[in-house]
């Protein structure tokens, strides 16, 4: 079973820039197209949408890819 967040969850995941931190803001349990790319979800898969720490970028990331940290 994949990790599980909910909205609000402070996590961290891997980037080619390195360890990048952020909040989430949305659980999306269906596919979802976003910037024009697809990303798979399902009830018991799904994507987590992040809003980065120090850049305000948006991320879409699956439970595997993701690190639960302290408040």
């Amino acid at each position: 079973m994949p990790n599980t967040f909910k909205v609000g969850d402070h996590v961290s995941w891997n980037s080619e820039a390195g360890r990048v931190r952020g909040h989430i803001l949305r659980v999306h349990r269906k596919d979802v197209d976003y910037r024009g790319y697809i990303h798979h979800a399902s009830p018991d898969d799904p994507q987590y949408e992040i809003k980065s720490d120090k850049t305000d970028h948006i991320a879409l990331h699956k439970g595997w890819a993701l690190r639960r940290l302290g408040s």
